[in-house]
């Protein structure tokens, strides 16, 4: 059956639907210790700081990101209910960032034009019972429609391999990428890097 879905830009108007996403919708894990309101995926570089080692503390970080613009992404909403969510920002904004450091070290990080303009995906949550009703392919069309009309020469994606399991493939199959236009960029050892030129 066909779901009527309404993709929204995270403002720090959406806040309380971003918060209650969070608060209500299952990690892989099913434990409420491992929530993450998505704050390792920011334009801010927190070493340093204990800002994210209990959920309650990135809860209360996710708040001051998305009112500093820190968080950047997209909500999918279901009969004005919040189903998913993409965080997608620029990716030289993002390189000192907890995750990109932990998961993304191998991956070129200049460009070989300078002033090329590169907007990322880095992750998607999806509310259990709405996966597979192509939500994460209307976040990443307005990813690149938006990434389009702000600038952006590119739009990048890291998809493993290979499937390894719900926790580790957070930022979605290469499949996903390659039906939207994605080509293979870069591939290491874990990760493909997959991009889609804009203009």
């Amino acid at each position: 059956m066909k779901v009527n879905i309404e993709i929204r830009k995270l403002t720090p108007g959406l806040l309380d639907d971003y918060l209650h996403f969070f608060d209500t919708t299952p990690h892989a894990t099913y434990k409420d210790e491992h929530r993450c309101y998505c704050v390792w995926w920011c334009n801010e570089d927190y070493e340093g700081r204990d800002l994210t080692s209990s959920a309650k503390k990135r809860r209360d970080y996710a708040i001051q990101c998305i009112k500093d613009d820190k968080i950047q992404g997209y909500l999918a909403y279901c009969d004005d209910n919040v189903v998913g969510w993409c965080n997608a920002n620029t990716k030289m904004d993002c390189l000192k960032c907890y995750c990109w450091r932990r998961f993304m070290g191998a991956i070129p990080t200049e460009e070989s034009t300078p002033g090329v303009k590169v907007k990322s995906i880095f992750c998607f949550a999806i509310a259990p019972g709405m996966q597979r009703k192509g939500i994460a392919k209307r976040l990443v069309e307005r990813v690149c429609l938006d990434a389009a009309e702000d600038g952006f020469d590119f739009v990048e994606a890291y998809p493993n391999r290979e499937f390894i399991n719900e926790a580790e493939d957070f930022m979605g199959p290469a499949e996903l990428y390659s039906k939207d236009g994605f080509t293979l960029y870069y591939e290491t050892e874990e990760r493909l890097v997959m991009r889609k030129r804009l203009k």
